[in-house]
């Protein structure tokens, strides 16, 4: 662990703004930016509480700024299979090895986008598929401490216009964080110096994701959803050679 001064936390918080301006422009990305810094200058024990209270408010930044636009009835699919799945993640959290875990994440983001650009029938963003992919993320979620990326596969498949998918997986990504949230105070030493943190990267984030939004407005769906697919297989491919 890098001892906490001053030089640390503005370099924490610029990491966070900007972290906050990649998920609030594509939907995911930003946690990826922050675990491997959180994890050298926190250590792992203390960096997936602060991550999940600081994404928890960069998420919810992105539902506020995009509530009118979200697409209800995918997201409460999502929601059904994520809840119970990221109870178990998190409780697993102390004992899987995460760099296995990670390099099958990676695998199965390149897997959905294939999916999603040669068209295949598997993931056409129906109910179940929806209720699948929530479990799915959730699991991964609470295991490794993000899987956005994995989520926002899904949430590609349902041609969704730029701001209603990035609110619509937003929605889905608060919920998770809350459950982790209580299960990490319930396993873990969750103190003060954790929450603190966690709220100070979360303001530097919102501000990313509010500027962010001026962006994604203008840009025409089949162009967002094209440079989100070729992101995340660069995001699959880090993540299976990296971990």
């Amino acid at each position: 662990m890098v001892p906490a001064t001053p030089l640390n936390m503005a370099l924490l918080l610029i990491i966070g703004f900007f972290s906050g301006v990649l998920s609030g422009a594509i939907g995911f990305g930003g946690a990826l930016i922050l675990l491997p810094v959180l994890n050298i200058t926190l250590g792992g024990a203390l960096a997936a509480p602060v991550l999940t209270v600081a994404q928890l408010m960069g998420n919810s930044a992105r539902v506020a700024l995009g509530w009118r636009q979200i697409n209800w009835k995918p997201v409460i699919c999502f929601i059904s299979g994520a809840v119970p799945l990221t109870i178990a993640g998190a409780w697993f959290f102390t004992i899987a090895d995460k760099s296995i875990i990670t390099k099958i994440t990676g695998g199965f983001i390149i897997l959905f986008v294939l999916i999603k650009f040669f068209k295949i029938p598997l993931l056409k963003g129906s109910n179940m598929i929806m209720v699948f992919g929530g479990g799915l993320t959730g699991f991964l979620s609470g295991l490794i401490g993000s899987a956005g990326p994995v989520g926002a596969s899904f949430f590609l498949s349902l041609n969704l216009s730029p701001l209603s998918y990035i609110a619509s997986e937003a929605v889905t990504a608060t919920v998770m964080h809350i459950i982790k949230l209580f299960i990490y105070r319930g396993f873990m030493e969750i103190g003060y110096r954790a929450v603190v943190l966690g709220v100070l990267i979360g303001i530097s984030m919102v501000a990313g994701v509010w500027l962010s939004k001026k962006g994604i407005e203008r840009i025409p769906r089949e162009k967002f959803q094209i440079g989100v697919s070729v992101l995340l297989i660069a995001m699959g491919v880090y993540m299976s050679i990296a971990a």
